[in-house]
């Protein structure tokens, strides 16, 4: 653990927590991608398969559990809450994401560091991981107007994989035969995904105006 790892899981945690504030105290997911958060339903289901089998830490297990327990929550609010299903523009988050699982799926089959069945689900989280946010990118192209907590969210999303970037740069000079480049390449692809984002983010922060996306 170092202060660029905690930073980013925190950083991750608020992301989630802004997102179910927005759908718990205000009762709208809109402007808010069904298709992402399916999407990271599945990463952390494959990802964290490994709490039945191994212990870490308290704190390792207490984040899983949180995210696990955070990205189906989610999920339900959104299909299946009166008040915040009826705030969902389905028409407007058609993004085909299936078509992204079996593509990452089949990478990770191939591209892999261990041929086990939790290491190639593992493999697989990190690469649906990388480009889960598609979906969710798009519909805010497709909307433009993102209200505050959305933008917030997206935010740190894209804050904390950033923050992650920092703490492998630190671990590589700190420890030795630390090289993981499957896990350094999905999360510099993830990053990319962002930049755009980013870039209009800071523009609408300096100018003081609000959030809006090119279409």
């Amino acid at each position: 653990m170092n202060i660029f790892r905690l930073a980013g899981d925190m950083t991750h945690l608020a992301s989630v927590l802004v997102l179910l504030l927005k759908i718990h105290t205000i009762k709208s997911c809109a402007g808010v991608s069904l298709k992402t958060q399916e999407l990271y339903a599945i990463v952390f289901a494959t990802r964290y398969l490994d709490i039945f089998t191994s212990f870490v830490s308290l704190y390792n297990t207490s984040m899983k559990l949180v995210f696990l327990g955070s990205s189906f929550s989610i999920v339900w609010y959104m299909r299946y809450h009166k008040a915040v299903h009826r705030t969902y523009d389905r028409e407007q988050d058609t993004f085909r994401h299936w078509f992204l699982v079996l593509p990452c799926l089949l990478l990770a089959l191939l591209i892999h560091e261990k041929f086990t069945f939790l290491e190639v689900l593992w493999t697989f989280s990190l690469y649906l991981e990388a480009v889960a946010i598609l979906p969710q990118l798009v519909l805010l192209q497709r909307t433009r107007n993102i209200d505050n907590l959305t933008g917030q969210y997206i935010f740190l999303l894209g804050g904390y994989r950033g923050l992650y970037i920092l703490n492998w740069i630190y671990r590589y000079f700190t420890e030795p035969h630390f090289v993981h480049w499957i896990t350094w390449i999905a999360g510099f692809v993830q990053t990319l995904l962002y930049a755009d984002f980013f870039y209009y983010y800071f523009l609408s922060w300096k100018n003081n105006k609000k959030l809006q996306l090119p279409a």
